[in-house]
């Protein structure tokens, strides 16, 4: 199979996953909880709350989902708060594969990327050659990034080398678009399974891992977020290549955006403190970031009506 080929390499190198380190479970967790405890000064703040505002993927996946719901995401993407408070666009809209085109139209030339989820999101239970149908027509009709689930059966079952190739699969199907592969972490059951999967889908050609759908309880939480983080790390210590990271679902206030851009600096450094590198799933988050953004430059708050839906 030519997908496979293309990856047979990564494959020969660990022939079959290696063990993943075994995850300190207190340790994950005390040192990710000690993240929301810093104290972060009103111009680091501002500065922090914007640079969340850039990583953001706003975010419809709703069987109500219309053109007109479409556009009215992407000009709050492109434009989030008055010009006079200076900022900066969100990194994407993250939408169906039907709805790219339109988020593409009204998107134009903005900067703004066109996300698709696909593989049979949110469950990924669809055959293989399906879901590399859905993934090609997302990336004919302008997606810059596809979001695939992994399939959680194989992998909890064992079957690491199936997870592998669909990802292979996946990679070589979106053609020029970026892929972030999603884990649903909260199925995965252990922080060492995170782990492993997390080096999986680096080794099989994703560019970003996410956490979540955001349709299951728990979604992105900071000690999995850590755990992954960790392990972009050391993949970039073994390859060289540069991983980006995105938490999804559940972080729905500024206060925890910035503990997670201190958990990203301190573990990655400033190299990943960028959309390229960095996004956050956001439905939402971003209209709290942008309530402290006003409270910080007006020195009050504005009341939440104040603020479109995202």
């Amino acid at each position: 199979m030519k997908t496979i080929a293309r990856f047979e390499s990564a494959r020969r190198e660990r022939n079959a996953p290696r063990p993943a380190p075994m995850i300190d479970q207190v340790m994950a967790e005390e040192r990710a909880a000690a993240f929301a405890k810093r104290s972060i000064k009103t111009s680091a703040k501002l500065a922090g709350l914007k640079l969340a505002v850039s990583m953001m993927d706003l975010t419809t996946l709703e069987g109500k989902d219309t053109p007109g719901k479409i556009a009215f995401l992407c000009r709050k993407a492109i434009h989030p708060l008055d010009p006079r408070y200076d900022v900066p666009s969100c990194a994407a809209v993250c939408v169906y594969p039907n709805l790219v085109r339109v988020a593409k139209k009204f998107l134009g030339s903005s900067g703004v990327k066109v996300a698709s989820v696909a593989t049979a999101f949110p469950t990924g239970l669809m055959p293989l050659r399906l879901k590399l149908q859905e993934v090609r027509s997302a990336a004919s009709d302008g997606a810059d990034e596809i979001d695939m689930v992994i399939n959680r059966g194989n992998f909890l079952a064992g079957e690491y080398d199936r997870v592998f190739d669909e990802i292979a699969a996946t990679k070589e199907a979106c053609r020029e678009a970026h892929l972030k592969v999603i884990l649903e972490t909260g199925e995965l059951q252990t922080y060492d399974n995170v782990r492993l999967a997390s080096e999986i889908a680096m080794r099989a050609g994703a560019d970003f891992i996410k956490t979540s759908t955001g349709k299951i309880s728990p979604a992105a939480t900071m000690p999995v977020t850590l755990v992954m983080l960790e392990a972009i790390r050391d993949y970039f210590y073994e390859t060289g290549m540069r991983i980006g990271m995105k938490p999804a679902g559940g972080i729905r206030t500024a206060k925890q955006a910035l503990a997670y851009l201190v958990m990203l600096k301190e573990t990655l450094g400033d190299d990943w403190l960028t959309p390229d590198l960095f996004r956050f799933g956001a439905s939402t988050l971003v209209n709290d970031v942008l309530m402290q953004i006003v409270k910080t430059i007006d020195g009050g708050y504005q009341g939440a009506d104040y603020f479109s839906l995202p």
